[in-house]
């Protein structure tokens, strides 16, 4: 297997256009500068059961069964502050737990990642650090 490609996935979008926010479910990252913030930005904008376990296993849990109902955008505001406030492994995972329901059947879930111009050079350096270079490479299990 070749190098990772310097693109997000299919299924992650980095957005800074100036046109009009694309239709989704907004997400204000700067209130999920935390996992337990995140959790609870999702759980209200999308929302969650309130059985949701608010961990990394429920999150994927969730988003799967409400893909069953259709399929899901997420716009997350102000990208660059999404989980800005934990290590960057935990990007890292959340990426991996949202491409993990992305491809598996799921692939009516997109995430667009949103911010302005000037800040989106960094965000995908988080990305890359986070995914430890795996930015766009297959999951290890495809094949």
């Amino acid at each position: 297997m070749g190098a990772a490609s310097p693109h997000p996935p299919a299924w992650l979008v980095l957005d800074a256009g100036p046109e009009p926010e694309p239709a989704g479910v907004p997400v204000a990252a700067a209130a999920a500068r935390t996992r337990a913030g995140l959790y609870e930005v999702l759980a209200a904008a999308l929302p969650l059961p309130t059985w949701f376990g608010r961990n990394w296993d429920a999150l994927a849990d969730v988003l799967a069964d409400r893909l069953d109902a259709g399929p899901l955008t997420l716009v997350v505001r102000d990208a660059a502050d999404l989980l800005a406030d934990e290590p960057p492994a935990q990007l890292g995972t959340l990426l991996d737990v949202l491409g993990g329901v992305a491809a598996g059947g799921h692939r009516s879930l997109r995430v667009v990642l949103r911010d302005r111009p000037d800040r989106l050079p960094a965000l995908r350096a988080r990305i890359t650090t986070a995914l430890g270079g795996r930015v766009g490479a297959p999951p290890p299990d495809a094949g």
